[in-house]
């Protein structure tokens, strides 16, 4: 069987979880199949990845159309396949469409979901109304799609209540545990910045709405005064959200020491140290499938305080590899808050509950390493996609 795998990110040109997911997936399936990967940007030099640059036309063209043209370039490339996968709505339109076009079955994978990210409307303008349609209408015709947690089913059924519940499965996220694993190496941390001699609250994600950012600044103001905050942050949505980090770090640094940004993509290798040294993981998002990074930090042997949101409750087990943060949001489709302020105080809460006790913090950080190992393997996820494939042909 040959599976065509359609990305906007693949490396090296990966930016978010969704781009981690479809490396690893890739890596995990081509043991059991033939797998060719479709991707967006500049060439790739390993076999069997073909890569696609928006149309010159295109290059100044609203990002919705500009996505399309890239995807119509992979939907005429994908004849001779027995499937297409697509991730993201970037690529669904490329799935969709070549399905039609050659007959086989679309599935798709759901990261998240365009009628719960209305803050993209602040990236595309009108061409959120656009992303929106080509999600709808590839999900709808999908052959089978893809949850990465089971909030993320829940919200795709919700979201799209016309689809049957038999096609919507959940095949959790993953992590390489040969590759990600502690790092001990205080030179290179303290070469980024940070002080491995200090507790430290450790974030790591793209600037965007849905990861809470905001919040975890506002919270960071109420931690101890030895406590680091650490910020691996990048890729901003917007100049908006992008000033608004920028003036929350600046009041931020203004009142205490310790507050690093680190606003370039860091290597694996330093990440890997970056977590190790880490107090405590953070992950304040307000929507959040399930959070690869979560599993990342893990990994490293990390306690991870997360928002008890979307798929982080199947990730983070309260008490034992963490602490999650209730928080009570709106049904506009946002995840905003309803009481931002008790969220932010709760999130303080549960950070400096963790930071104050390093010994229970670093049994926690061992067993979120033993979860990752027991529940997230890429081999079991790759044998379950392959399941659902086979279930198509």
């Amino acid at each position: 069987m040959r599976v065509d795998l359609i990305s906007r990110e693949y490396p090296p040109e990966v930016y978010g979880g969704a781009g981690v997911h479809v490396a690893e997936l890739v890596r995990a399936l081509r043991d059991r199949l033939d797998v060719v990967v479709r991707c967006f940007g500049m060439p790739r030099d390993e076999a069997d990845v073909y890569s696609y640059l928006v149309p010159p036309e295109l290059t100044s063209a609203n990002p919705s159309l500009a996505t399309l043209g890239v995807d119509l370039q992979i939907a005429q490339d994908v004849a001779g396949a027995d499937l297409v996968h697509s991730h993201t709505w970037y690529a669904n339109a490329a799935g969709h469409l070549a399905g039609l076009l050659h007959g086989i079955p679309h599935v798709v994978t759901a990261h998240s979901l365009e009628p719960l990210r209305p803050w993209k409307a602040e990236q595309l303008g009108g061409g959120y109304r656009v992303s929106s349609w080509i999600e709808k209408t590839a999900f709808e015709g999908a052959a089978a799609i893809i949850a990465v947690s089971e909030g993320m089913r829940r919200d795709i059924l919700r979201s799209y209540p016309s689809l049957d519940e038999a096609k919507v499965s959940v095949v959790h996220n993953g992590i390489d545990l040969s590759r990600w694993q502690s790092v001990d190496d205080p030179e290179l941390v303290r070469g980024l910045g940070i002080d491995p001699d200090r507790p430290s609250v450790v974030f790591v994600g793209r600037i965007t709405r849905q990861k809470g950012l905001p919040y975890l600044l506002r919270a960071a103001a109420m931690l101890p005064p030895e406590v680091q905050l650490v910020l691996c942050a990048g890729a901003p949505d917007t100049p908006e959200i992008l000033a608004e980090v920028q003036a929350g770090v600046a009041a931020l640094q203004a009142e205490r020491s310790g507050v690093v940004w680190l606003d370039t993509l860091l290597s694996q290798h330093e990440l890997s140290a970056v977590l190790t040294q880490a107090t405590t993981f953070v992950c304040p998002s307000v929507y959040e499938p399930l959070g690869i990074v979560n599993l990342e930090a893990m990994a490293c042997s990390a306690p991870v305080v997360g928002t008890a949101t979307g798929g982080i409750p199947e990730v983070v087990d309260d008490g034992v590899t963490g602490r999650l943060v209730p928080i009570e949001q709106l049904q506009d489709g946002t995840g905003t808050p309803v009481d931002p302020d008790r969220f932010v105080a709760d999130l303080a809460a549960a950070l400096t509950e963790v930071v104050s006790d390093p010994a229970a913090a670093k049994r926690m950080g061992e067993a979120g390493r033993l979860r990752a190992e027991r529940d997230f393997s890429w081999t079991t996820i790759a044998e379950r996609t392959t399941e659902i494939y086979r279930g198509l042909n």
